[in-house]
């Protein structure tokens, strides 16, 4: 056997491993012990022995994405029932009558704890309704996702093509200003919701943020996408969110060989160079390269890995990585989130926010199901 079918036959076997530990070890905990049948939400994180951690909230934002997450699995037994359940909650708990729009989060007992208003929430509340109607196209979805959007526009749009990342509960503003993370995620929820439907406002303020986005937090000299707007005093760039939006654009027909599409593209090598040591994807970087935070996360771990299909003669890279990810990240309870510089785990709770993550790698790796979108 040649090394290059030796090397998919590798890649292939610890995918497959990778898939069952998801599907075995991981969504099961999120259909049993993280599920609070009372309220119909999933908890907020459970321990390392899958026991709820005490309860101080429950956000939109997670709702959301196990919303995504169940609506990904509807064949399997459960997951239609479960879909159905969350997208009810976020209607029943998060939105606010009064004034529209989400609550970020809700109390233990089920009352508005935090009521501001935030992007990043909003954003994946319209990801997951886009993917819940794709698979299910019911009216009541499309108006939820009509809302959302139509809130997104209204409420949070600025005059130079950004949003704001978060208002008051009456839509006052609180003068936040853009970030890059709900940003990002608005554009994949832009995104999603054209996978769907065609939507010719949609398109045209996803062209719109990714134009103002190029304008006002790529770093021109490796054009790094910075988390804040350029000009910030310490600002930092991520490398998973480098990653993460690599792979959005890349897969993406529309904004494939645009300004932002060409500065990420760019940036790519030198997050994965001053970003990722022996097989870890580091946390916070500065604009030289300099490490801020070398804390490995998941998620991160997870964005490169889907990323990485899409880079030419990528098959060593992809297999050390996915393999990390089984030795490092991977248990028979679940999963760890985060370790530390030294390696060490330095976070023992899991997330129900992870999974979304994991769902979305897992999406993007099936191209390694065809040996010929591997290197191209």
């Amino acid at each position: 056997m040649s090394n290059a079918l030796s090397c998919l036959s590798e890649l292939s076997q610890r995918l497959n491993r990778v898939r069952r530990h998801f599907a075995e070890h991981i969504v099961p905990l999120w259909q049993g012990p993280g599920w609070n049948a009372e309220l119909a939400l999933p908890f907020e994180a459970l321990d390392a022995q899958q026991r709820p951690e005490p309860v101080k909230r429950y956000r939109a934002m997670a709702c959301a994405r196990q919303l995504y997450l169940f609506s990904s699995r509807l064949e399997q037994p459960g997951a239609a029932q479960r879909a159905a359940a969350l997208f009810d909650s976020l209607q029943r708990h998060f939105h606010d009558a009064q004034h529209g729009g989400w609550f970020y989060s809700i109390d233990a007992n089920g009352k508005p704890l935090d009521r501001r208003k935030d992007l990043y929430t909003h954003a994946f509340i319209a990801f997951a309704c886009a993917h819940y109607w794709g698979q299910v196209k019911a009216p009541a979805v499309a108006a939820v996702l009509d809302d959302v959007l139509t809130v997104v526009t209204q409420r949070f749009a600025r005059t130079d093509g950004l949003y704001e990342a978060s208002l008051a509960e009456d839509w006052s503003n609180l003068n936040t200003g853009p970030l890059q993370n709900p940003s990002m995620h608005l554009a994949e929820a832009f995104l999603q919701v054209l996978a769907v439907r065609d939507d010719s406002a949609t398109e045209q303020a996803l062209l719109t943020l990714c134009d103002a986005l190029h304008r006002h937090f790529i770093e021109p000299q490796h054009g790094l996408m910075l988390e804040k707007p350029c000009g910030t005093v310490d600002n930092w760039f991520e490398p998973g969110h480098q990653f993460e939006w690599f792979y959005l654009l890349e897969t993406s027909a529309l904004l494939r060989g645009t300004p932002l599409h060409a500065a990420i593209d760019r940036a790519f090598d030198f997050a994965e160079r001053h970003g990722v040591e022996r097989g870890a994807v580091l946390a916070m970087l500065d604009v030289q390269g300099r490490v801020l935070d070398a804390t490995q996360r998941i998620w991160a771990k997870a964005e490169y890995l889907r990323a990485l299909v899409l880079r030419p003669n990528a098959q060593g890279r992809l297999l050390e990585q996915l393999s990390a990810l089984e030795q490092l990240f991977f248990h028979p309870h679940g999963w760890h989130e985060c370790r530390d510089a030294s390696g060490a785990v330095s976070r023992h709770d899991m997330p129900s926010t992870t999974p979304y993550h994991l769902a979305t790698a897992l999406e993007g790796l099936r191209r390694l199901d065809s040996a010929g979108t591997i290197a191209h």
